[in-house]
């Protein structure tokens, strides 16, 4: 039986790295779309993948060469500008690579091969913020004011219009919180807290620290697009759509406490700006649904979470020590 072969956008982020070597264990092909070719953050990725191809994929006609050339059966789509702030910063850049490079994905798969499985990666802030505070389902209207928030809300429209219109196999995942060992976007707040302390430095928090989310560990929700991708592969079905999340529900402060907890370091002082004003103040998934269909649940509490964050962590600075900090781009 011919060997699959996946394409996966984000490979060197935080799910692309544990997602890439679950798929190679299971014996598929695996292709990764990066932009910079040489990037230095390929020393963290754990298996290597049996092509690294640079290009960007808001290039349309780039995009469509490379499904063509690779002979590409699945595309797993997780290359995003994720960060709210720089979001705020470039609205159009946001726009042109999330939801136009979405959309270069799927006009692409529509005009070369309907059969090639697409799946996206959105966001639990694809919902906007509801006024009551009650778990998102599934079935919930998509909103969104901010620019990150309207990127994703509009993708996952797009995703489906496309799946509905023209009979094309889309799974969309809509994730919590995700945390873990190799976040290479140091800004975020848990690998910034963790560096911070062992640096003995003050972190900072830009919101006002009470903002409730949904935390759940990277393996698991590796775990759940698999899930996803075996049931689409089977399935009669076009589109599926899920929810991932976790029973941990935690304001950052809480997040940030646990944390010093754990490395003996609770008297570490905190900069708290309070100028995130566009962050959601309750967010909260209900998984019920993927539990249901693909018995898919997280494995992995809090705790045991933070502590092997934070072991892998402690690790990454002793590598940047040892390679002058340099810049992991």
């Amino acid at each position: 039986m011919k060997k699959q072969n996946i394409l996966i956008t984000g490979g060197f982020g935080l799910l692309g790295k544990p997602l890439i070597l679950k798929l190679i264990n299971l014996k598929y092909n695996v292709f990764i779309l990066e932009k910079k070719k040489n990037s230095k953050r390929l020393v963290f990725l754990p298996k290597k993948p049996k092509k690294i191809i640079q290009g960007d994929f808001t290039n349309k006609e780039l995009v469509g060469k490379i499904i063509k050339k690779n002979k590409i059966d699945v595309i797993f789509h997780l290359g995003a500008i994720t960060q709210v702030l720089d979001s705020l910063k470039k609205p159009y850049e946001t726009h042109s690579v999330n939801v136009m490079g979405t959309i270069n994905f799927l006009e692409n798969i529509r005009l070369i091969n309907k059969k090639i499985i697409f799946i996206y990666s959105s966001s639990d802030k694809a919902y906007g913020e509801l006024k009551k505070r009650k778990e998102y389902k599934e079935s919930d209207t998509l909103d969104g004011v901010y620019p990150y928030d309207v990127s994703k809300s509009s993708s996952d429209l797009i995703c489906q219009s496309y799946s509905k219109t023209y009979k094309m196999k889309v799974g969309i995942i809509r994730c919590g919180n995700i945390y873990g060992p190799g976040d290479l976007n140091l800004g975020r707040l848990i690998p910034e807290v963790i560096l911070s302390t062992i640096a003995k430095k003050k972190f900072i928090i830009r919101s006002n620290g009470k903002a409730r989310r949904d935390y759940v560990f990277v393996e698991d929700v590796a775990d759940a697009y698999l899930k996803l991708f075996k049931k689409i592969k089977f399935s009669k079905d076009h589109l599926k759509i899920y929810n991932v999340s976790s029973k941990f529900n935690y304001s950052v402060l809480q997040v940030v406490n646990m944390i010093l907890k754990k490395m003996n370091s609770v008297k570490l002082k905190s900069i708290v700006l309070n100028n995130s004003k566009q962050e959601l103040n309750f967010q909260r998934l209900n998984y019920s649904k993927i539990k249901r269909d693909l018995r898919w649940k997280p494995k992995t509490d809090i705790q045991l979470g933070l502590e092997k964050t934070i072991a892998w962590y402690i690790k990454f600075y002793k590598f940047l020590k040892n390679n002058k900090r340099q810049q992991l781009k």
